[in-house]
């Protein structure tokens, strides 16, 4: 197991660059494609700008943007000593710099880390998971947190939270556009190009966004999945951390500030199974619970990929 943990570490790594890279390539290509159909190759010079602007942006400021999103606040030690000392005494036992703590204001038990590396990252969890966690559970939940420092993992779903939102604004302006009579190039090879290019366009506006969600599906899953196991072996008590997920998953209360593009950076999602909205339920960004604590706890093979 430690030695696929070190191998996942280093395919991170390499993972949250190829998905810099490909974000770059994709917009410039989705910018050309654009100024074609516009017949105008200003969109293709701001697709580029705006390509090594995202992605600069997102690797330097995305964190703080998540952050914001849920309305955190620093966590102090006198205020929430048994998270602080939990997290100061795990970071020494996996030899990481203990994270900047954070703490939201929401009944609704959970929690994330984030960061662009493990000299940068931050750990925040919800008012609700500090007063229904006991304390193994509680340590548990940062020992998770921690592995996705440890592991490497956090820089690249947090960047996806970023550029998944830029993808959609992108597939907005150009619908609306589309709707406001924008590609209706006639000087461009004639009507059956400008539709064929219109209805490519229009197709490729509406599958971004939903592009967008199974990439961040994909990412969570496998990375739960790894970072339940290495928070386990920094507990020696997988016990704690099984017990903490069937408490955060059986809540009934969903988070106020619950949204899709931050979903899957928490331990689970914020969004209630429950009272799921099919949208919610076909992009869940989290493994069942039952495999999650059966891993833990032996009681099932983990045969996943």
């Amino acid at each position: 197991m430690t030695g696929n943990i070190y191998n996942n570490q280093d395919a991170n790594i390499r993972k949250t660059w190829a998905f810099m890279a490909v974000f770059f390539v994709v917009v410039i290509f989705l910018g050309w494609f654009f100024s074609y159909l516009f017949g105008n190759q200003l969109i293709l010079y701001v697709a580029v700008i705006f390509a090594v602007v995202m992605n600069f942006f997102s690797y330097w400021y995305s964190d703080k943007i998540v952050l914001k999103m849920h309305k955190a606040y620093p966590a102090s030690r006198k205020e929430h000593f048994d998270l602080w000392t939990i997290t100061e005494n795990l970071s020494i036992a996996g030899g990481l710099p203990m994270p900047k703590l954070y703490v939201i204001d929401e009944p609704a038990p959970n929690a994330f880390a984030t960061g662009r590396d493990k000299e940068h990252a931050v750990v925040a969890v919800t008012t609700g998971l500090l007063s229904t966690l006991d304390k193994s559970e509680l340590e548990g939940v940062v020992a998770h947190e921690l592995a996705h420092i440890g592991n490497k993992d956090m820089l690249l779903s947090t960047i996806v939270v970023v550029m998944v939102g830029f993808i959609t604004l992108l597939s907005d302006f150009f619908l609306r556009s589309m709707i406001w009579g924008g590609g209706r190039n006639n000087d461009r090879g004639g009507g059956q190009v400008g539709l064929v290019l219109l209805v490519v366009g229009v197709v490729l506006a509406i599958l971004a966004p939903f592009v967008g969600l199974l990439i961040q599906m994909a990412i969570s899953r496998k990375r739960e999945f790894l970072a339940d196991a290495s928070g386990a072996l920094l507990t020696r008590y997988p016990e704690g951390l099984a017990n903490a997920l069937k408490k955060i998953s059986g809540s009934a209360t969903q988070m106020r500030t619950a949204n899709h593009a931050t979903a899957h950076l928490f331990i689970s999602s914020p969004f209630r199974a429950g009272n799921a909205k099919f949208i919610n339920k076909l992009f869940l960004t989290h493994p069942p619970l039952e495999e999650r604590v059966g891993a833990l706890l032996g009681t099932k093979n983990d045969n996943r990929e």
